[in-house]
């Protein structure tokens, strides 16, 4: 069974169908960050997944743990609530909801469409090197632990 990805197109389309339900009164069900914090950080996560942010690598045992987890994180398994958030992906402020809302429809369409020639080649700052399809199931699932805690 091939797990959802946002290379995939009616994954894609999916996750959109979600986004576009987004309000900026969407109340978080979990978690510290507002809708609006919630689009920017996904946007930056996604701009990871294209090469435009590269943070820094985790040290010695940030790289251990991110080893140790890397198999339970691309399983069929849900991200878990409250999970830790790198820092360089930690939103402060209130950013504009319909700006950020553009943005993630906008680079979503961008990187499924663009495939995987659209990935970075770049190590993730926690699992280290991906596979452009380990990007695009990161991403989806990244996405849908996000809209779930919208409740979307």
């Amino acid at each position: 069974m091939t797990m959802n990805n946002l290379f995939n197109p009616s994954d894609t389309a999916a996750i959109l169908a979600r986004i576009e339900k987004l309000t900026p009164t969407a109340q978080k069900q979990w978690g510290k960050m507002n809708v609006n914090q919630m689009l920017a950080h996904c946007n930056a996560s996604l701009e990871t997944a294209i090469g435009l942010h590269n943070p820094e690598r985790l040290g010695f045992i940030g790289r251990l743990f991110g080893k140790l987890l890397k198999p339970k994180f691309f399983s069929e398994a849900p991200f878990p609530k409250n999970s830790a958030t790198d820092k360089s992906y930690i939103i402060k402020g209130n950013p504009d909801f319909e700006a950020e809302k553009a943005k993630v429809i906008k680079q979503i369409k961008a990187f499924s469409e663009g495939g995987p020639a659209k990935c970075t080649t770049h190590p993730q700052a926690f699992f280290g090197p991906l596979t452009p399809e380990e990007w695009a199931l990161m991403q989806w699932k990244h996405f849908d632990h996000h809209l779930r805690q919208f409740g979307f």
